[in-house]
């Protein structure tokens, strides 16, 4: 009976992660999927959504300066604060050709990351924010902690309403002419599309996805800190997961979380299997990823599930 509940709460962990990193690869396919926008700095908008919804929702007496507010209102705001970065940084970076944008980008990201650790009046600095509200937490059904189950539901609801809704718009006049734009910037200028414009609203909505991922993400550890939002877990792997899942395709992009997410737990519990750890194997894991990429991209270079051909 418990190596049958410990199984279940691995699933629910794991599956709650995954519909995380299914909203980061959802917004990264409105940006680089229908538009091609080669945004290197996901991890400023995830982190942004993140201490959005943990500081308006999080206790004074527990977080300072925490507002108390409820997590739905968290969960809102994470999304049009993320959006609200991202059009100051599109302002200035959307002009620039994709390789001096995803430099930019990074540069953005680590300014975030280092503003998050340096500000203890608001962020409590490499400490981290504690006592974020977890929805569901303490609900018991016959016995067993039914919270996080409850919590994986929800973050269910919201994956799917934002995937409807993203498949809407894919098929809209607005994501026709994202596309145009992503295969012929040139043709669709001259039938009168303003590029510049259009662009921005993709980076726009797709960064507001990725606040949405945050504020579901902090909302289940209950915890966050700058290191949360590092590189390789908020950039790298998304990267993967849409590449290998689909560039283009909103189905692909959840498909690619979920396998992905599935890949790297894998090697970490392969990693514990031995009585002593091994070392380097964070490293080992790395290359793993890479390495599965690289085959992908050779053997199936469209993705598992490929953008849907009108």
């Amino acid at each position: 009976m418990e190596l049958l509940l410990g199984t279940g709460n691995y699933l629910v962990f794991f599956l709650t992660i995954v519909s995380v990193y299914a909203l980061l690869a959802l917004g990264l396919n409105v940006q680089w999927g229908y538009t091609g926008i080669l945004n290197i700095g996901i991890a400023a908008f995830f982190a942004v959504g993140a201490y959005t919804s943990a500081l308006l929702t999080a206790p004074a007496t527990a977080q300072p300066p925490g507002l108390g507010l409820p997590v739905a209102v968290g969960m809102l705001a994470a999304m049009p604060i993320a959006g609200i970065l991202a059009l100051g940084i599109g302002l200035i970076t959307l002009n620039l050709r994709s390789d001096y944008l995803a430099i930019a980008s990074i540069g953005i990201a680590e300014i975030v990351r280092l503003f998050l650790k340096n500000e203890e009046w608001l962020t409590n600095g490499v400490r981290g924010m504690a006592g974020i509200p977890r929805p569901f937490a303490g609900v018991e059904v016959f016995g067993w902690n039914a919270g996080g189950a409850l919590y994986l539901g929800l973050g269910a609801i919201i994956v799917a309403t934002v995937f409807i809704a993203l498949q809407i718009l894919y098929r809209a006049p607005w994501g026709r002419a994202l596309r145009a734009i992503r295969d012929r910037e040139v043709a669709a200028e001259a039938m009168g599309k303003n590029v510049l414009w259009f662009r921005l609203q993709s980076f726009v909505l797709g960064s507001a996805v990725m606040g949405l991922a945050g504020a579901v993400y902090a909302h289940f550890v209950g915890f966050i800190s700058p290191e949360a939002f590092a590189p390789l877990f908020a950039t790298f792997i998304v990267w993967v997961m849409l590449i290998a899942g689909g560039s283009g395709s909103n189905l692909g992009a959840i498909v690619g979380a979920l396998a992905i997410w599935a890949v790297w737990s894998v090697t970490e519990l392969l990693g514990r299997i031995p009585e002593e750890p091994i070392a380097g194997f964070g490293a080992l894991r790395v290359f793993l990823i890479g390495l599965l990429l690289q085959v992908i991209l050779l053997l199936r270079p469209q993705g598992i599930i490929p953008e849907p051909r009108e």
